[in-house]
């Protein structure tokens, strides 16, 4: 007993067959090929039929007018010689007069009776297709060519009747052998189509299977390029390019939580320790020294994550800006004057007021960053400067401590980054700061860069484009959502 095919399972897709990229290209390639051969065979027989049906008319008309020149050279007994010495196969000539009788005839079959009713005046041409000659018994298919003439005071019409069977056969030869022949080379393209995308999807599978063996453990796994010069080789190309990338964004990330785990650990061993140490005193004496140690450590591991918080949003995509005037001279003027509050080097200002758009408290944080960075390596003296230049508003922060090396103006932006590796964690930041400086700034489409000052100080540059006076302000819905404030203070 037949059994019926067990329905598929509710919820699950039926998987339907289909075909390959092969099979697709090859019965693609075969139906174009066929439908052009089809249209370009009824073009070429309709062609050819036109073709040996103008070259018919040509001959019987070139034929009735030789037999008119006979006629008028002549007389009937001349004319009716050469129509019987130039008559063939085929073809029948007739000379009628003005009664309708046949004067002259190519063959005896055509001398009782006319083969046309066709009567042209003088000087005219007249012509008809007729499907058989019943008046000699041939049921070919005939072209008629009638002629009249005038031969002294006598009227004449010359008959030409030419059979079109030859030029049938012909037409029907040609449109037979392109029958025949088209499944052949149907075939042929078929077999080379298979062929050539079967090679090509063989390197394809090829750089797939070497993708497939690439994994989290083996990002270092490259595919073979081949030598094609052709969109297969531009394809590896591009696939080693990616993983390139990932392979730099896995080192990135891995770094980066090694990076992140080492400077927490400090402060974790810190608490850890001085909790164990106060929960050994039960005098508390013990908690009372020590409560500044774990307070500051507890500020700085939260001042850490933080830090970490905000440059990982500014990575992803997802750092927040508030998108409104600011006065950047007044943030500028309030980020000196804390600057001030606490340092021990002198701090200059040359500021001219500028209006952007942006996060005034983001902007801030720029600064800070930036502000606290020189003074860490001033040894005496701090110049901020902002000023309008046709690339925006630019703020330059000097110190006169030595320069940024040139090789390392781009890795100081980095993560964890701290060239001076001699200068201790408590001192020396987290290495985070310029790093989120630079995010912040890429969110403002503005740019910052560490640079040398024309008196060979260290130097850094922070720009802001600056909107067009005559522009219409961003539309309120479009504008960020206010940033939540994080990051150092």
């Amino acid at each position: 007993m037949d059994k019926s095919p067990s329905p598929s399972p509710p919820g699950r897709p039926r998987r339907r067959a289909s075909w390959g990229l092969r099979k697709r290209s090859t019965a693609a390639a075969v139906a174009v090929v066929a439908v052009a051969l089809l249209v370009g065979g009824v073009i070429w027989i309709a062609l050819l039929q036109s073709t040996l049906t103008a070259s018919l008319d040509t001959s019987s008309v070139r034929k009735a007018q030789n037999v008119i020149v006979e006629l008028a050279d002549n007389d009937i007994e001349d004319a009716a010689e050469y129509i019987r010495l130039t008559g063939y196969s085929g073809q029948y000539v007739q000379i009628i007069d003005a009664s309708g009788q046949v004067a002259a005839s190519s063959d005896p079959k055509a001398a009782q009776v006319p083969l046309t009713g066709l009567r042209p005046a003088p000087g005219q041409i007249q012509a008809q297709d007729v499907s058989s000659l019943p008046n000699i018994g041939n049921n070919d298919d005939f072209h008629v060519v009638a002629a009249g003439v005038q031969a002294g005071s006598a009227m004449y019409t010359v008959v030409v009747a030419s059979s079109v069977q030859v030029q049938t056969d012909t037409v029907v030869t040609v449109a037979w052998f392109l029958l025949a022949a088209t499944p052949l080379l149907l075939a042929i393209v078929a077999v080379s189509v298979w062929l050539l995308v079967g090679r090509s999807l063989k390197q394809v599978e090829r750089i797939r299977g070497q993708v497939a063996r690439i994994n989290a453990d083996h990002l270092d796994g490259r595919v073979d390029v081949p030598r094609t010069n052709d969109e297969l080789e531009a394809l590896a190309q591009t696939m080693n390019m990616m993983l390139e990338r990932l392979q730099a964004s896995d080192r990135e990330q891995r770094r980066f939580v090694s990076d992140a785990s080492h400077e927490l650990r400090s402060p974790l061993a810190t608490l850890s320790a001085g909790v164990e140490i106060a929960a050994a005193d039960p005098s508390g004496a013990m908690w009372t020294q020590m409560k500044d140690v774990l307070a500051g450590e507890t500020d700085r591991m939260r001042y850490l994550v933080e830090d970490l918080l905000t440059l990982a949003k500014a990575n992803d995509g997802g750092l927040t800006i508030e998108d409104a005037e600011v006065d950047l001279d007044d943030v500028v003027d309030q980020e000196l004057r804390r600057l001030r509050s606490a340092s021990r080097h002198q701090v200059s200002a040359d500021l001219t007021p500028v209006r952007i758009r942006g996060d005034a408290r983001r902007i801030g944080q720029v600064l800070r960053n930036v502000l606290d960075n020189a003074e860490r390596h001033a040894l005496s003296r701090i110049r901020v400067v902002l000023r309008t230049t046709d690339a925006g508003a630019v703020i330059t922060v000097d110190n006169d401590g030595d320069p940024v090396p040139e090789a390392d103006r781009t890795r100081i932006f980095e993560r964890f980054v701290r060239l001076d590796e001699s200068r201790s964690r408590e001192g020396g930041g987290s290495g985070l700061g310029l790093a989120i400086a630079a995010g912040i700034m890429a969110a403002h489409q503005g740019t910052i860069r560490a640079a040398e000052s024309p008196a060979g100080e260290s130097r850094f540059e922070i720009t802001f484009p600056v909107p067009d006076p005559g522009a219409p302000a961003p539309d309120a819905g479009a504008a960020l959502a206010p940033a939540q404030e994080s990051g150092r203070r």
